[in-house]
């Protein structure tokens, strides 16, 4: 198995020290969550070079409050540490590869420099 199961206690970590992650809230009782797992898999089996995390919304019920989830399934992405997608809904196999492909493509110094600017003008 290409995913991994993530928790409270190293999301952090995982988010931290990958420069690319896929994040996939679900529960078990989630009908979509679970149509959506088998694309979600084969994404992990694909595209080796990104980390795909799941975190079960039941058993990590304070982590997904902390991420705002209010609708499973959610995928987020993360590039060098930085949120750059979120979105719930499952997605079929092509439109998750567009979100792997966009992230990969992503200039993290624009998207760096975009972030101190949406800073500056908040402060």
């Amino acid at each position: 198995m290409a995913t991994h199961e993530l928790t409270e206690a190293g999301f952090a970590d995982v988010i931290n020290n990958n420069d690319i992650v896929l994040v996939d809230f679900w529960a078990e009782w989630c009908g979509p969550c679970r149509m959506f797992s088998p694309v979600y898999e084969k994404s992990s089996e694909t595209n080796v070079d990104v980390y795909h995390g799941k975190v079960d919304t039941e058993a990590e019920q304070n982590l997904a409050a902390q991420a705002g989830i209010t609708s499973i399934p959610t995928l987020m992405a993360f590039r060098e540490g930085i949120l750059v997608f979120s979105q719930a809904g499952a997605l079929p196999a092509p439109q998750l590869q567009q979100v792997v492909d966009a992230v990969k493509a992503l200039d993290m110094d624009d998207v760096r420099k975009q972030i101190a600017e949406q800073d500056a003008a908040a402060n």
